[in-house]
């Protein structure tokens, strides 16, 4: 058969890189094998490699024109990982014909991931339009077409340190198909075993800051090739549109929370305000008490507005909705979730005065990770200081959210309405107002989060995982297009 690939693999062990090469050297459509990194290992020798390309990682703009440079093969197989590989029977073939049969710029598989000494099924989701985000999980075995990699190299004018494999993506996106095969055709080791949970908030992890900066570079210049970036220019808020007894409504939907809703309740009711506010707690038909503890609170105190719903085919979105059109809703509807609550008293107080003094349709706090018994844990406080008022919008693209607490000016949400889902509703708000408006921003942390075993994403299995991710990547894809669309009327 012809040799249609060259060979790329990340530096690392060198017992690990020699279980790599010989597995890739029993294929007979490999060419040339390089390693990547900084320096060749003293105990490798030349005839164990087919070369080397001396770059600190495969993450930098270096190492990308290098490898263009050095593939002389229809496909590029880029390995990024730096542990043993393990291709299934005949893996590469079948990645060579169906990449030949869907002219795909990369393609990528599912595979099988090795974790705690346990093989486990791994599949990947298909790439869209809107899957702008960096950590986009295409396993670690990508096979690129050669053409596609060297005119994306080419045009490469930025230059990386962290951020050029996903450089390399976005450019070839821009012309090619990304194909996922649903077809388990490799095993890798699984390094990282975090629960989904903890890993979810590296991006916001101030050592990750220069890695997010680069990243966030290389999203917007993608974002204006393919027109989708949105200039500093935003939609005045008028907050006379419409009159309101209550200045602010803090909203908390909940179901079966009893273990914590008592004390959301509190944090909110011993708020200190100089105008009328209230706390509107829609209970979508919880059955361990909560309704009654509930009921108890509202007969005490008339700021609590306990709504049970007439529907039983809601959300979290759904129970927003509920509260958002509730009659006595306030101006400001401010979130709080039924597991956490504010750490101060002047948390409603200050979210009203930003939106006033920021002018912006939505205001994001920050938050604390706490435990449940309200000890920190890490990552610590979670502010998203990656926001900026004139690229934050764009940037949010990319992202995997926008923080909390959220709260927004009532009469555009209602335009909008919330998505009826339970999870990634907020982000789906996110993206749709700061399409015209901007967004305020909070750095002090405004409230406790509390991380346990019964938070929805504290610890998900990969199907569960997939199908969040999918989501996101759906709600990126909508807001992707209507602001090309957007952007297109303005011309």
């Amino acid at each position: 058969m012809e040799k249609q690939i060259t060979c790329f693999i990340e530096a690392g062990n060198s017992n690990n890189i020699r279980q790599t090469v010989k597995d890739l050297q029993t294929t007979d459509c490999v060419a040339d094998i390089f390693i990547v990194g900084p320096e060749a290992p003293e105990d490798l020798t030349l005839n164990e490699i087919a070369g080397w390309i001396q770059q600190p990682s495969m993450q930098t703009t270096g190492a990308i024109k290098a490898m263009a440079e050095r593939c002389k093969t229809p496909y590029a197989l880029i390995y990024t990982k730096n542990l043993p590989l393990q291709t299934g029977s005949f893996a590469l073939h079948r990645m060579l014909q169906v990449a030949d049969d869907t002219s795909a710029g990369i393609l990528y598989a599912d595979h099988y991931r090795i974790k705690n000494g346990v093989t486990m099924p791994h599949p990947v989701i298909d790439y869209q339009e809107g899957s702008l985000r960096d950590d986009f999980d295409f396993g670690s075995l990508l096979l690129i077409n050669t053409k596609a990699m060297q005119s994306a190299a080419e045009a490469m004018t930025n230059t990386y340190q962290f951020a050029a494999l996903y450089d390399l993506r976005l450019r070839i996106s821009q012309h090619h198909a990304l194909v996922r095969l649903p077809e388990f055709l490799y095993t890798e080791m699984e390094t990282d075993v975090r629960l989904s949970g903890e890993k979810m908030f590296d991006y916001v992890d101030p050592k990750n800051r220069a890695v997010q900066i680069e990243m966030e570079d290389a999203c917007t210049e993608h974002l204006k090739v393919i027109g989708g970036w949105l200039a500093p220019l935003f939609k005045d808020v008028d907050f006379d549109s419409e009159s309101f007894h209550n200045e602010a409504s803090v909203i908390i939907p909940v179901r079966n929370r009893i273990k914590t809703i008592e004390d959301a309740i509190k944090s909110v009711l011993n708020q200190k305000t100089d105008f009328h506010f209230n706390l509107i707690v829609v209970d979508n038909h919880s059955t361990d008490g909560t309704t009654e503890l509930l009921s108890s609170y509202a007969k005490k105190d008339e700021r609590l507005i306990h709504v049970i719903p007439d529907r039983h085919d809601l959300g979290i979105g759904g129970c927003w909705n509920a509260g958002v059109f509730h009659p006595l809703c306030g101006k400001f509807a401010i979130q709080l979730d039924s597991d956490d609550l504010y750490i101060n008293d002047l948390v409603v107080d200050t979210i009203v005065k930003s939106f006033y003094e920021q002018k912006c349709a939505m205001v994001v706090g920050s938050y604390q990770m706490v435990n449940f018994k309200l000890e920190e844990i890490p990552p610590g406080i979670i502010d998203h200081r990656e926001w900026t008022p004139d690229n934050g919008r764009n940037n949010a693209l990319r992202i995997n959210g926008l923080g909390a607490p959220r709260a927004f000016y009532t009469p555009i949400l209602r335009k909008i309405k919330v998505p009826n889902t339970s999870y990634g509703e907020d982000y789906a708000l996110g993206l749709r107002i700061s399409r015209d408006y901007q967004i305020g921003r909070l750095y002090e942390p405004l409230y406790l989060c509390r991380r346990w075993d019964e938070n929805s994403d504290a610890s998900l299995d990969i199907g569960n995982l997939n199908g969040h991710n999918l989501y996101k990547d759906r709600i990126r894809t909508i807001e992707l297009k209507a602001r090309i669309a957007k952007n297109n009327q303005t011309r």
